[in-house]
């Protein structure tokens, strides 16, 4: 009946590298019932997402540790140091970029979201941010396309 309490320490959780990001699951959609999942993001400066969409999964970015720019909508960027909350509903264009020198942020998002996770990333070979090289654009695609994330473009602002 019902799922049943778990904990996850720090540094804990399944550990994939995504899109230049160690991301760790705390609470993976199995674990919550299909209700949510909730990951941990570590990426150092110039991490940079595509500007993109996914018209069913919400997202709710919650800043730890360092700062990133977020692009929402048509809206001037905005900065969210530690602290700061950040509301994606599904369907609003987004993409955001570490601007300190690492930044630690967690993510709740749904549990389709999540196998997007699993499906553009790889397991991390170790605990620790990933080799500083670009992502596989063509396996991010796919997944993308599998698990109805739209990339709308690149990533917006690096120049700025």
């Amino acid at each position: 009946m019902g799922q049943a309490p778990h904990m996850v320490n720090d540094g804990e959780g399944e550990a994939l590298w995504f899109f230049g990001t160690l991301l760790l699951l705390k609470a993976t959609g199995e674990q919550t019932g299909g209700q949510f999942c909730l990951c941990e993001q570590r990426g150092r400066r110039g991490m940079a997402t595509p500007l993109h969409r996914q018209p069913a999964d919400n997202e709710t970015f919650v800043v730890l540790d360092g700062e990133l720019r977020f692009f929402l909508g048509d809206g001037p960027p905005v900065v969210a140091g530690p602290g700061a909350t950040v509301h994606v509903p599904a369907g609003a264009p987004h993409a955001f970029t570490v601007t300190s020198e690492v930044a630690r942020w967690l993510d709740l998002t749904t549990p389709n979201h999540e196998e997007f996770f699993r499906a553009a990333g790889e397991p991390a070979a170790n605990r620790v941010l990933p080799p500083d090289a670009p992502p596989d654009m063509a396996k991010v695609g796919a997944a993308a396309a599998r698990f109805g994330v739209e990339i709308l473009g690149p990533p917006p602002g690096l120049a700025a």
